[in-house]
């Protein structure tokens, strides 16, 4: 199974002595399955001069982190796309993958942790300094690909505690992350969406090689169920949602997701009888800053 990090770059609410915002270089192991303890996966943080923000000190950075790490990554998440040049070179100088992507879930959590428990700590912390935040285009949802289209969409919900066994299921594509960190209680009702196809295999192949970012339910201008990938790529799972029925559908999968801390899946399978799965994606909607 090949090793990724979740990775960002970027300045934060500290100055140094020419009051000048200083940068952190931040990595993490991305999960790769619902029981991987937090504690065990790799993180690295170092601060940088403003006036050495570039690919060569990232590169550098990064360098650093991989001599500390179990093992080395084969790829790299980032989701600041304004920054996509440098970091781009820096992993390539590194042989390593960059991959533009939102499903930076550990990442989020650390930042967070950090925002709350570490910079504020800093003697050269400041408070109220503005960090931007990302900005992305939301373009239209493109169509799926026709040979991938699927025979029926269903809205489901699982107790949070049933992801538990998610290793045990016959899966052929997945990646997951641990829910213990995100404080949801096993009886939690997390909701997805399952899409069932007798080309099964192929759409959770396809999907396999997206960034998988989230699901959403979208009202304007035509309810429509949307998934979000890569750094700003959108497909739409189902559009036209006409019927009050399916609006409701759609409006409860999505009070359930906020209910879940945005917490949600994705399935694929052959149909609604079948005890495996080509693909299942656990989601988690986060907004990033």
């Amino acid at each position: 199974m090949a090793t990724i990090w979740e990775l960002d770059f970027y300045s934060r609410p500290i100055l140094d002595e020419r009051e000048k915002k200083v940068w952190e270089v931040l990595v993490c192991e991305s999960p790769q399955a619902v029981n991987q303890a937090p504690e065990t996966l790799f993180r690295y943080a170092e601060y940088c001069d403003s006036g050495e923000v570039n690919s060569v000190r990232l590169r550098q950075a990064l360098e650093r982190a991989i001599a500390q790490a179990p093992q080395p990554p084969d790829k790299i998440r980032f989701f600041r796309r304004q920054l996509t040049n440098m970091i781009t070179k820096a992993c390539s100088d590194l042989g390593v993958l960059p991959l533009p992507s939102r499903r930076t879930v550990t990442l989020n959590q650390w930042l967070e942790e950090r925002s709350r428990d570490v910079y504020p700590l800093d003697p050269n912390y400041r408070e109220g300094v503005v960090v931007p935040s990302v900005q992305f285009e939301t373009p239209e949802p493109k169509r799926l690909p026709d040979a991938l289209n699927y025979d029926r969409l269903a809205f489901v919900t699982l107790e949070a505690g049933a992801f538990a066994d998610m290793t045990e299921w016959s899966i052929d594509f997945s990646e997951a992350f641990p829910l213990e960190a995100l404080g949801l209680t096993p009886e939690t009702r997390v909701p997805g969406v399952l899409l069932f196809s007798s080309r099964a295999l192929p759409l959770a192949a396809w999907m396999s090689g997206l960034e998988m970012a989230f699901v959403r339910y979208e009202e304007t201008p035509n309810p429509c169920l949307v998934l979000d990938t890569g750094a700003n790529e959108r497909w739409l799972l189902r559009g036209n949602l006409a019927e009050r029925s399916q609006q409701q559908e759609a409006k409860n999968f999505e009070l359930a997701k906020q209910a879940a801390q945005n917490v949600h899946f994705i399935g694929v399978q052959s149909d609604p009888q079948s005890e495996a799965f080509s693909g299942f994606w656990l989601l988690q909607e986060v907004n990033l800053a």
